[in-house]
């Protein structure tokens, strides 16, 4: 019998210690050591080259056949669609929708992509039972509940899955291992088990993560990097809109973005996705901007609403949902400097409609025209949309995708555009008047904010 040690491990990077300590030695990390028991036995020899070290130019890089889930938006998020080989990680706070998106999957593949559904927290009974609340064919899915990764092997072997979906990776377990489910040796094992299993027999693996707290991947964040492509839903579950975005893609752009609709049928695509982050009635109102983001490969018009509010004593407050706050106090001082309006007296609240997060600077300029629009209480022209980063210094920079986002403006029916200089496009864009600026004052005026 194998004695067994006790050992420590960080849940933020992997590493392992014999004693505990407060602080990773490895990451820096504070208060992340764990205890796990396991089985002190001999190293597994590793896996030696085959052959020697070979040149890129002798190389025939092989054609990589990517196979559709059946979701469109889902497809779009994964760069299109499925890599045979590849084992792809979805995460998200509870209740979110994980496992509905996935059993979806599972019920449309077809008989030649044979795909296996593998349960470690429900029963065969409560899966099924799920299936036949979002209209699933039951004849079409294969459902194994266990949580041994052993057997899940076995099992994708003996059945020549094409696709393999496990619910969840913290529940599973190698037999040969006696920490519990969970840990990060075993998230570590059980994952290079399926990388295994995926690269020899050509199985594409999705895995669903438990998210903590910090709405992170439990469990080391090594399984980030061991993994072929990371997806993370980022909206609220008391929200009926989910957001599916790449965080990682070895196999497609990074940063792409998927929508769905949650409904009694489970999630459905969103086919017009900007019509959700723009106010569902035409009467503007001020304190409103339409800007246009580019969130992987394709443009996205959302809506950002901005309030100022008299002060009732104490510092001012700075509150931004959906984008840096940090970045907010910047362009304050900016619009101050070079707008003529102070806000040091003022409390500014910031949302972006629809709940998606804004990442690039693109925003910058009409966060500051919803600033002015609320401050003065005024309403911005009808039909325009303003994109543009903000510099400290006053300038109006350029972002990328310009002609992309001026287009896809004019196709959901703006008329008026006020964008950087540099990002003015080199043939008139039919529908769609574009007006280019090169400083903050300049943009104000253009879009005909008194006393700008």
């Amino acid at each position: 019998m194998a004695r067994t040690q006790i050992a420590y491990s960080c849940s933020q990077c992997g590493s392992t210690s014999l004693k505990w300590q407060g602080q990773c030695p490895a990451c820096g990390a504070w208060n992340s050591l764990e205890p796990e028991t396991r089985a002190a036995e001999p190293r597994s020899p590793r896996q030696r080259a085959e052959g020697g070290p070979t040149r890129l130019a002798d190389l025939r890089p092989l054609a990589m056949e990517r196979r559709p889930t059946g979701i469109g938006e889902l497809d779009r998020v994964l760069g299109g669609g499925l890599v045979p080989g590849s084992i792809v990680l979805v995460g998200g706070a509870p209740g979110i929708g994980k496992s509905t998106l996935l059993l979806q999957v599972a019920g449309i593949s077809q008989p030649d992509w044979p795909t296996l559904y593998v349960s470690g927290e429900e029963s065969a009974d409560q899966v099924a039972l799920r299936a036949r609340r979002l209209g699933l064919d039951p004849a079409a899915v294969m459902v194994l509940t266990t949580t041994s990764v052993d057997d899940v092997v076995d099992a994708a072997r003996q059945l020549r899955s094409a696709c393999l979906i496990i619910d969840s990776i913290q529940t599973m377990a190698a037999d040969s291992m006696p920490a519990a489910p969970g840990s990060p040796s075993q998230l570590r094992e059980c994952t290079a088990r399926l990388i295994q299993l995926a690269k020899t027999a050509g199985v594409a693996i999705v895995l669903i993560g438990h998210v903590t707290k910090e709405g992170i991947i439990a469990g080391p964040r090594m399984l980030e990097h061991m993994v072929d492509a990371v997806l993370y839903f980022e909206d609220e579950t008391s929200s009926r809109f989910r957001l599916l975005r790449s965080v990682k893609n070895r196999f497609g752009a990074a940063n792409e973005l998927g929508i769905f609709a949650m409904s009694e049928e489970g999630l459905r695509e969103v086919r017009n996705p900007s019509a959700i982050f723009l106010s569902p009635s035409g009467e503007r109102v001020a304190g409103a901007a339409v800007t246009v983001l580019h969130q992987g490969t394709r443009p996205l018009v959302v809506e950002v609403q901005a309030l100022t509010d008299r002060g009732a004593g104490g510092p001012s407050r700075r509150l931004a949902v959906g984008m840096d706050q940090n970045r907010l106090v910047l362009l304050l001082a900016a619009l101050h400097r070079h707008g003529g309006l102070g806000t040091h007296d003022d409390d500014v609240f910031v949302n972006v409609v629809g709940g998606v997060r804004i990442s690039e600077t693109a925003a910058d300029l009409a966060l500051l025209a919803a600033v002015m629009s609320s401050h003065r209480g005024i309403v911005l022209p009808a039909a325009t949309v303003v994109f543009g980063e903000v510099g400290l210094g006053g300038e109006i920079r350029p972002v990328a995708f310009g002609e992309e986002r001026i287009r896809e403006a004019a196709k959901l029916g703006f008329t008026h555009a006020v964008v950087p200089r540099a990002n003015l496009p080199r043939r008139p864009v039919p529908g769609i008047e574009v007006a280019g600026v090169g400083r903050l004052a300049e943009a104000l005026r253009a879009l005909a904010v008194p006393g700008a």
